[in-house]
C-alpha cells in the first residue's frame, strides 16, 4: 500500500470558478440524526447549498436524512463506508469502502447524483485515488480547516474559517461524527458548536463579499 499523502491530486479550491468569488461549504461524517437535521435547517433559513460528505454505514441507517439532504438541492458526496485511514488498508478494502457507499446511497437515494469522494483524514493514497477514478469521482480535500471537530467554541470556528478564507475556498466542518471516535469520546458527536458557528458564519462570509455555492462540475 502506497502510504504518501497525495492531497496535491485532490481538488481543495476552485479558485478559477470566474465571476465573483465564491466560497464552498462542506459537511463530513454525517449524516447523523441529531446534527445533521439542525444543519440543515441553518442552511435552508439562509438559502446557502453545501455538500454533505457522508459516511455509507450511517447512510444505510438514515435514508430519509439522505433524501432531505437531495432534496434540499445540496449535494452528496462519498466520505467511505466505515471512515478508515485509506493508507493502513490493503487495495481491495480501498475498492469496498468507495464502491459499496456509491452503492449504499443510490439505494437511499436513487436521485442522488455523487460526484465527489473525500478520504477520510486527508489520506490520500495512489489506491485511493484510483478507485475513486473507477468509480467516477473527483477527489475533494478543502483549503480552510477551523477543526470544529474539536469543539473550540463557535466563535473559534467562526474566526478561523474568516482568517483563512479565499476565493474559491472549501471550507472543511462536520455534521457528525466517525463510529470509532464516538465509541471512546461521549462528547465526540456533538456538533452544537457548528450549528451555532454556522448561523454566524454565512451572513459573515456575505458580509465580506463572498458568495456560497454549490460545487461547480468537477473536470
Amino acid at each position: 500500500m502506497t502510504s504518501t499523502n497525495q492531497a496535491t491530486e485532490a481538488r481543495s479550491d476552485y479558485a478559477e470558478a470566474g465571476g465573483e468569488p465564491c466560497v464552498y461549504l462542506s459537511f463530513d461524517d454525517g449524516p447523523n440524526p441529531l446534527c445533521t437535521p439542525a444543519i440543515l435547517d441553518v442552511l435552508a433559513q439562509h438559502r446557502t447549498p453545501a455538500t454533505f460528505c457522508v459516511i455509507g454505514a450511517y447512510a444505510a441507517g438514515q435514508p430519509q436524512l439522505i433524501q432531505r439532504i437531495v432534496a434540499e438541492g445540496h449535494e452528496i458526496a462519498n466520505h467511505t463506508m466505515t471512515h478508515p485511514d485509506l493508507s493502513k488498508c490493503m487495495p481491495d478494502e480501498v475498492e469496498y469502502e468507495i464502491l459499496t457507499t456509491n452503492k449504499v446511497i443510490g439505494m437511499a437515494c436513487p436521485g442522488a447524483s455523487v460526484r465527489h469522494m473525500r478520504a477520510p483524514y486527508g489520506i490520500w493514497t495512489r489506491e485511493a485515488l484510483a478507485a475513486s477514478a473507477k468509480a467516477e469521482l473527483a477527489p475533494l480535500h478543502w483549503s480552510v480547516d477551523p477543526q470544529d471537530w474539536s469543539r473550540p467554541g463557535s466563535e473559534a470556528i467562526v474566526a478561523a474559517v474568516l482568517a483563512s478564507v479565499r476565493p474559491g475556498a472549501i471550507v472543511l466542518l462536520h455534521d457528525g461524527c466517525p463510529p470509532d471516535e464516538l465509541a471512546r469520546c461521549p462528547h465526540a458527536g456533538r456538533r452544537d458548536q457548528t450549528v451555532t458557528a454556522l448561523a454566524q458564519l454565512i451572513p459573515a462570509l456575505h458580509d465580506h463579499g463572498f458568495a456560497i455555492r454549490s460545487l461547480p462540475q468537477p473536470h
